[in-house]
């Protein structure tokens, strides 16, 4: 966890997994850098948000794969998910809601992907398919900095750029096209939040 810059009560939060996502990003607002996954991302953004100064909400920046044919670009979420969460099961256990699904965008004419979060690097085509009945776009933290910012009572919003085709040579794409999506993010945030 790396907090990089000033916390401002007026301005939002950048919260993003890594330093290769936020390459690019130069608008004077502070940057959480999480490390990747649920657990790090849920820790460093409860920890930060936990301070004595907040910010006016939290925007998490970062890369996705795509789980449907075609997609590419930087999206907007309008509802994450946990696809490693059993919430099924649990639901049976013990009778009560865990993991649901997180509703970003109340406005009913509002749209934008799914995104699908767990602690899975997606890089086969068995777990592509199966995740693309559920969402459109995957990763690995959107789903705990949702709930974070959530529990602490401030807006949050999840923007996400298409880094690869969540399949075989997941991997090696997203090595690849990192640099060229901390730019697009960078580009985002110039254009809506500056």
């Amino acid at each position: 966890m790396r907090l990089i810059g000033e916390i401002d009560p007026t301005r939002p939060l950048l919260v993003l997994a890594v330093a290769e996502e936020a390459a690019h990003l130069d608008a004077g607002l502070p940057v959480l850098l999480t490390g990747m996954g649920k657990v790090n991302a849920a820790v460093a953004v409860a920890s930060v948000l936990a301070g004595a100064a907040r910010p006016a909400s939290v925007v998490n920046l970062g890369t996705a794969g795509a789980l449907q044919p075609g997609w590419s670009g930087t999206h907007e979420v309008s509802t994450v998910i946990q696809h490693d969460l059993d919430a099924a099961v649990l639901h049976l256990l013990t009778g009560e809601d865990v993991g649901v699904a997180i509703d970003l965008r109340p406005d009913s004419a509002a749209s934008g992907p799914v995104l699908a979060t767990g602690d899975l690097f997606v890089s086969d085509e068995d777990a592509r398919r199966r995740l693309a009945e559920r969402a459109d776009l995957v990763d690995m933290e959107g789903f705990a900095v949702a709930a974070a910012a959530r529990a602490a009572g401030l807006p949050v919003r999840l923007v996400k750029h298409v880094s690869d085709e969540a399949g075989e040579g997941a991997a090696k794409t997203w090595r690849e096209s990192v640099d060229g999506c901390a730019r697009e993010l960078a580009q985002w945030v110039g254009k809506n939040l500056v």
